[in-house]
């Protein structure tokens, strides 16, 4: 087990909670973003600079194949951490302006998600169109 997959994991999750919407058509529902090409993935500017992953030593898994330890698909849960963050950061920002309480802010979290969930003077004008 290496680090990088940890690595690799979080940003594979970071991207899916933050970045990756579906687009479907309105009228027949199909998938329109069939593939990186047509949606925003992770890129090299989106890895922080400082990612600390440390693996416990002395546990040893003897029913294991060769003793291996899978964390294959968790890791890519850790990046539901940056859509929380951004939740509770969106949470602050509405009680700056004296809006609390609940708000749906369904995955991906993307900027206009984001943005339309902060509501402030701009937000409200634009939803009054």
């Amino acid at each position: 087990m290496f680090p990088q997959q940890i690595e690799g994991g979080f940003m594979q999750g970071y991207g899916y909670f933050t970045m990756e919407e579906e687009r479907r058509s309105p009228k027949t529902g199909e998938l329109l973003t069939l593939g990186p090409g047509l949606y925003k993935i992770p890129g090299v500017k989106d890895i922080p600079q400082e990612l600390n992953v440390h693996l416990l030593k002395g546990c040893p898994n003897n029913f294991g194949i060769y003793s291996s330890k899978n964390t294959g698909e968790p890791p890519i849960f850790l990046g539901s951490a940056v859509y929380f963050a951004i939740k509770d950061a969106i949470y602050a920002a509405r009680d700056d302006v004296g809006i609390r309480g609940v708000f749906r802010l369904d995955p991906p979290a993307t900027a206009e998600k984001i943005r339309l969930a902060c509501v402030d003077q701009l937000t409200k004008a634009a939803s009054n169109i």
